[in-house]
């Protein structure tokens, strides 16, 4: 059994007319047109739908069945056509935003700010690792990503929306904290804590004292900016970090950015979608706003 929406649409006119010729009119066919699509109609589903007595016409008990169905149908098409309408005024649906998590320090903010603005827009917040981001990059799982470097094995459009400024830091009480202008190969001597091989933070840190000729004393290695707080925090040694990270520990002064030539490391926050991917008005009006307003949340 095939049933065409447009053959469901005039059976529900001449079942609400009871009449082929006020269907016709409202549907502005020909009235032999209607009545050939209600043959095809009846031949299709292999029972009669109407009932001529006299100048009369009825449903038959097929055709009341099918009737309830109809509208049901219609129903849901309204539904459907409201929820499109809601999506376009952005008064409704839905976003998925995944960060890198170094990013997640400003990146609640920035979601906070729009869901303000926003609340009726659905948010999902997925903060991961870069070997996680690129895989929800590659099978498409989110509408955009918030990382630093980009990966250049994939073809996606990324934006840069944000400075993203890599720092020494040490415990509070340490002498250095109160020197200005440390030489980089002083600093490069000290024990250090770094984030894991694979990190964009790793590698932008490797590069940059590299290509000072210095190699840094790495002491230790770890997966979270926040275990690379608590272990400088303690005292075992310095570590690098986004400035991004630690705008509470400096608040408290549990942490201190030396101050060190040639440092800070800029990096940058980019804002990434796959080419191919065809972004929700929701998405491109978040897009606007983190380009044009983001700044304001991130001071």
């Amino acid at each position: 059994m095939h049933l065409t929406l447009r053959q469901l649409n005039i059976f529900q006119a001449v079942a609400n007319h009871s009449s082929y010729t006020r269907a016709a009119e409202e549907l502005h066919l020909t009235q032999p047109a209607v009545s050939m699509q209600i043959r095809q109609l009846e031949d299709n589903v292999c029972l009669p739908l109407f009932e001529q007595m006299g100048k009369s016409l009825y449903l038959t008990y097929a055709g009341e069945e099918l009737l309830g169905y109809c509208e049901r149908i219609s129903q849901q098409i309204r539904d459907v056509e409201d929820v499109f309408d809601s999506i376009k005024s952005l008064s409704s649906g839905k976003l998925s935003i995944t960060v890198a998590s170094t990013a997640n320090y400003f990146a609640a903010r920035l979601l906070a700010a729009f869901s303000q603005r926003y609340p009726e827009v659905q948010l999902n917040l997925n903060v991961t690792n870069r070997e996680t981001l690129l895989k929800c990059l590659k099978s498409n799982d989110c509408d955009l990503v918030i990382m630093g470097k980009p990966p250049a094995e994939l073809d996606v459009n990324a934006t840069v929306f944000m400075e993203n400024p890599l720092v020494v830091i040490a415990p509070p009480h340490h002498h250095f904290c109160a020197q200005r202008q440390i030489p980089l190969d002083k600093i490069a001597k000290e024990a250090m804590v770094v984030r894991e091989q694979g990190s964009g933070t790793r590698f932008a840190i490797e590069r940059f004292f590299h290509s000072h000729g210095l190699s840094l004393n790495i002491s230790a290695e770890m997966s979270a900016s926040e275990a690379i707080k608590q272990a400088v925090s303690a005292g075992l040694c310095f570590g690098i970090v986004s400035k991004h990270t630690i705008e509470l520990e400096l608040e408290t002064k549990r942490l201190c950015v030396l101050d060190v030539e040639e440092m800070p490391i800029i990096r940058h926050w980019y804002l990434v979608h796959r080419k191919d991917k065809k972004l929700s008005p929701i998405a491109q009006t978040f897009m606007t706003f983190l380009l044009n307003e983001g700044g304001d949340y991130l001071c």
